[in-house]
């Protein structure tokens, strides 16, 4: 059973930059696909990026592409989320979440692949 928990939300001025950390226990980090969601109040979850096992594939929402950049370190059982020149509709709690895959370089962005989910840290823009 793999315990996720995210770090580093807050609130920040648009323009401004954060940096999402999440750690994880209880698995081996290197045998899931990872990825970061987010839900707006009203709004559904979505995908907001995600990256593969070995780090060499990522996907990205077309909404943070340019802004936004995921990283993990297997060593270390750790996944980043940078994000850049932010804006408020950027405004929602982010999740981090971990899905089991079987191939090294393959990213999943369905939020049902994913078996594990953090409890989500805040982020709110101001304009």
């Amino acid at each position: 059973q793999v315990q996720l928990v995210e770090s580093g939300g807050g609130l920040v001025q648009a323009g401004g930059s954060l940096r999402l950390s999440c750690a994880a226990s209880g698995g081996t980090l290197s045998s899931y696909c990872l990825g970061w969601f987010r839900q707006a109040p009203g709004k559904e979850r979505e995908l907001v990026a995600s990256i593969s096992r070995n780090g060499y594939a990522t996907k990205s929402a077309d909404s943070v592409k340019g802004r936004f950049t995921i990283s993990r370190d297997n060593a270390e059982n750790m996944v980043y989320l940078q994000m850049n020149s932010l804006k408020p509709e950027d405004t929602a709690i982010y999740y981090c979440a971990a899905a089991p895959s079987s191939i090294l370089s393959f990213t999943y962005v369905e939020p049902t692949k994913y078996n594990y989910w953090g409890q989500g840290t805040q982020v709110t823009v101001s304009s």
